[in-house]
């Protein structure tokens, strides 16, 4: 998708309505979702493959184009008519978002787009160190897609980590890593809001399967569950400006680190770093090595 970020200065209200009058002094676009997360990880120095779909629009071709000018292979970005390719106008003045804009429609994958996905996946396969599914709940991660990449992820010993926003998790059983927030974390468990952060963890793990389970927890930090227990990472913030993309940050850098063979708690360590980066700043932001 793409996210379109319109910057400028609020200095009176309507006399239309009591909505402040914004003075656009930029614009700028940047690749939204799984393109977040491909864009932070091409920022971290990995080689990355990009597994996506877009629309045969001038918004698809855009996000194509900024994706190659970071080095990313988009040959598996698959082109289709028959999809409109999200967008996400946020509207921002002094730093402060003041409203947010979306145009999509969710369409499923058609077949023969699972099939170009497949067939591409499976040609760059012995290429791949570790998998990071970035789930925006578009379509286009079809349970047949999702479980041919996990099978040959198991198949291979390679390390996957999901970032979902399906509220049935049990879609991503044999992942290495799933990475919901608090939110989310909830609704999938079917818990009340009032339920502890044990109760929804114990009930996730119970069901969907996973190795890890990662819960962002915004300006409280990270919260790592496994079978053997619990590991807390406090946030490192001192001013929360923008959580967009937080959680791609995070995905990015759990995959970065884990394809070079570091630990889990390491890679979450420096996760929690970038993501403590990147909220102090004002829309996506990819961090960099520099930056951690």
């Amino acid at each position: 998708m793409i996210d379109h970020y319109t910057y400028g200065k609020a200095k009176r209200i309507s006399p239309e309505a009591p909505v402040p009058i914004v003075h656009v002094e930029r614009e700028e676009n940047l690749p939204g979702g799984a393109g977040n997360v491909m864009c932070n990880l091409s920022a971290l120095g990995m080689r990355v493959f990009a597994l996506c779909r877009a629309g045969e629009d001038g918004a698809g071709t855009l996000c194509r184009n900024i994706l190659e000018k970071r080095g990313i292979d988009t040959g598996g970005m698959i082109m289709e008519s028959s999809f409109t390719t999200p967008i996400k106008n946020r509207i921002i003045a002094d730093t402060q978002q003041i409203v947010r804009i979306d145009y999509e429609k969710r369409a499923p994958l058609s077949p023969e787009g699972e099939k170009q996905a497949l067939d591409y996946f499976l040609l760059q396969l012995s290429k791949i160190d570790a998998i990071a599914i970035s789930d925006y709940a578009k379509g286009f991660c079809t349970l047949t897609l999702l479980q041919t990449i996990l099978a040959k992820a198991k198949e291979n010993g390679i390390p996957v980590i999901a970032d979902p926003k399906s509220n049935s998790f049990e879609r991503y059983t044999g992942t290495t890593v799933l990475k919901p927030n608090v939110a989310e974390a909830t609704r999938a468990a079917n818990l009340s809001e009032e339920a502890t952060l044990d109760a929804i963890a114990h009930t996730i793990l119970q069901h969907s399967f996973c190795k890890y389970l990662m819960i962002t927890r915004s300006q409280e930090g990270i919260s790592l569950f496994s079978r053997e227990g619990r590991k807390d990472f406090p946030a490192l913030v001192r001013e929360v400006k923008d959580v967009t993309g937080a959680g791609d940050t995070v995905c990015a850098v759990i995959a970065a680190a884990l394809a070079n063979g570091l630990s889990l708690d390491e890679a979450t360590m420096l996760a929690n770093k970038a993501a403590s980066y990147a909220v102090q700043r004002v829309g996506c932001v990819q961090v960099s090595l520099n930056d951690l």
